[in-house]
């Protein structure tokens, strides 16, 4: 590569021939480093050293170092991000802590457009504390108005899910600490798709997931950001054995870090953290407006030839490009089986009940030429009612 900035950087990923990978909003391709990093550590530091590896390879610190690659994507500074087990239990970390902030109110706000699991997540930790908290749900353009002085916490996901739907981070949180709310953001769809700053924000907890975006692999760890004003005083409702101050002296009672530590609970996932820290290798030199202007451009040419040469979709995403994150989604009667169909002609989206179309847009990967020949894939699937077959109607366990 001649200019370390450029992009697309498709001589670093493994992309099967031919294949148009409109996915990596759900799962990241395989950075080619993966593969030969994973192959020495499993022969070089587990093969050879096995228990020695936490200490000469420093697993042990892997958690705290990868995340410290993780928060330069988002603008937070050092020694405030850590990684490990899933995105579900991050957010019930963050949820849990920030309502021990606020011992005097009862409400955790939230919209309708958030993933389910933040939802979920939440439902779970009000049953189990069943101290009279109430999870309310508005319509993503009424939370501004709905942060009002019973709410505890404001738990958001910038990015909607089904829609890409882009919500103003700076601009909640001020109204969450004008309300004396504590504030959760989920960058799920967020990290290494838009810029992020997460510490000019100045939100208290930021979590997201890795095997997007990120590029980390199916069950890549999550991460979880804690402002550093704030992280001596929490109470992890988690209080793992690796989230205490001397995990080594055994001690009988918890006793949390003086830091992002008290935020890790058990044994770290090292071959997975492995990965990631090697696929993080691939955004070397990139700058996040770059990358986020070359999202913009792909996802606009996509929308207008969709328009133009599908009129049987509905555009589901925000018209506006600064108002929603790296994809695009349609609305189609017959979704499912449309994505299907193109799916099979190696053009990779995904489906989102009831009717969404979705499309993932990827500058590391993708260039205008892939745009081109993906429309041209999913207007073949359209016009010729190529979805129109049982076989694409037969619903998987994974859409």
């Amino acid at each position: 590569m001649t200019d370390p900035t450029a992009l697309p950087r498709k001589e670093l990923f493994v992309l099967p021939e031919g294949m148009i990978y409109l996915d990596g909003n759900s799962l990241g391709p395989l950075p080619r480093v993966v593969q030969t990093r994973l192959a020495e550590m499993v022969a070089g530091e587990w093969g050879a050293h096995l228990i020695k590896g936490w200490n000469v390879d420093d697993w042990m610190g892997q958690p705290s170092r990868v995340g410290d690659m993780v928060g330069g994507l988002i603008g937070a500074p050092a020694g405030s991000v850590v990684m490990g087990d899933t995105l579900s239990i991050k957010v019930y970390q963050a949820l849990a802590s920030a309502l021990k902030m606020r011992p005097d109110r009862k409400v955790i706000l939230s919209d309708s457009g958030n993933f389910p699991t933040d939802l979920y997540m939440a439902e779970g930790l009000i049953h189990h504390l069943n101290q009279g908290h109430e999870l309310r749900i508005v319509a993503p353009d009424e939370i501004a108005g709905a942060i009002t002085e019973d709410v505890a916490a404001v738990m958001i996901t910038q990015v909607d899910y089904r829609t890409g739907r882009l919500h103003d981070m700076a601009d909640i949180t001020r109204r969450a600490h004008a309300a004396g709310a504590v504030m959760i953001w989920d960058l799920a769809h967020s990290a290494g798709a838009i810029p992020v700053n997460i510490a000019a924000c100045e939100c208290e907890f930021a979590v997201g997931c890795t095997y997007k975006y990120l590029n980390g692999g199916p069950g890549a760890p999550a991460f979880i950001y804690v402002r550093p004003d704030v992280v001596a005083d929490l109470a992890p409702a988690l209080s793992g054995w690796l989230g205490h101050d001397a995990p080594f002296a055994f001690e009988q009672s918890y006793r949390p870090a003086q830091s992002i530590e008290r935020m890790r609970v058990g044994t770290p996932p090292v071959l997975q953290l492995t990965a990631l820290e090697a696929a993080l290798s691939v955004w070397d030199g990139v700058d996040m407006q770059a990358l986020r202007d070359a999202s913009i451009a792909l996802s606009e040419l996509f929308i207008a030839e969709v328009e133009k040469r599908c009129p049987q979709l509905t555009l589901a995403s925000p018209r506006d490009p600064q108002a929603r994150g790296s994809q695009v989604s349609f609305h189609f009667a017959h979704g499912y089986a449309a994505m299907q169909a193109l799916i099979a002609r190696d053009v990779i989206g995904d489906f989102r009940s009831p009717d969404i179309m979705r499309f993932g847009f990827t500058p590391l990967y993708l260039d205008e030429g892939d745009i081109h020949r993906a429309v041209d894939a999913l207007a073949d699937v359209l016009d010729n009612r190529l979805w129109d077959d049982p076989a694409y109607k037969a619903t998987n366990p994974v859409t």
